[in-house]
């Protein structure tokens, strides 16, 4: 399990404990800004906006609207790769995957009070994302999903060799849900982030209540 540096890894680790990434595909032409709020109101810790194929103003204004929303609810809130926007629009931070804008340049544009996450898959992508100022890791994809056809899976194994090895916060990537995030138990993994288990449902609010409460037996309280 990772042994955490200091009280705000500790927190982080909490923070992330049920993590939605957005992706509008599954909405079914329900409002975003709507399903963010109802998936807080359920119980989600943290958000990440991940919407691809959208125009730069289309994305600053989906940017500042769930912004707003998350800040209402003391919700962290990141934006998958886009630095830019995150500025733009003082978001807490961004998330980065290996082929998207290096760890270590997000940092020198953000400073040293925004939250940066990496996607990683091997010990060594762990560390050396630590090593440049990552303050937690996506790993995954952990099991089959629909969302990022692309992805390379993780076995549990290697995601608890990448949990033991760093000192900062760990939540899984991929194929998460009711049935599978207990599945994670004991890997040192602080949290699951999900996509369809939250936005393709047509009660976004109570299926964040039913994966809080999993994740919450699940991951338990982290400790330093």
């Amino acid at each position: 399990m990772s042994v955490l540096r200091d009280a705000a890894a500790c927190r982080l680790a909490d923070e992330l404990r049920l993590y939605a990434v957005t992706d509008r595909t599954w909405l079914d032409g329900r409002a975003l800004t709507a399903c963010v709020q109802q998936v807080i109101a359920g119980g989600a810790t943290f958000v990440q906006m991940r919407e691809k194929h959208i125009s730069q103003a289309e994305s600053l204004q989906m940017a500042r609207d769930l912004r707003t929303v998350c800040a209402r609810a003391h919700v962290p809130f990141v934006i998958d790769d886009d630095v830019e926007t995150a500025c733009a629009v003082d978001a807490d931070g961004v998330h980065v995957g290996q082929d998207d804008m290096a760890c270590r340049t997000a940092r020198m544009v953000l400073g040293p009070g925004k939250i940066i996450g990496v996607s990683v898959r091997t010990v060594a992508e762990a560390l050396k994302a630590e090593q440049d100022g990552a303050d937690y890791l996506g790993v995954g994809a952990l099991f089959p999903t629909s969302t990022k056809a692309d992805a390379v899976d993780v076995s549990f194994d290697e995601l608890r060799a990448i949990c033991a090895a760093v000192h900062i916060p760990v939540v899984g990537i991929g194929g998460l849900d009711e049935r599978t995030i207990p599945l994670l138990q004991g890997s040192g993994a602080c949290g699951a982030a999900i996509v369809s288990a939250l936005f393709a449902s047509r009660d976004c609010r109570a299926s964040a209540q039913r994966l809080r409460a999993i994740a919450d037996a699940t991951f338990g309280h982290v400790e330093i």
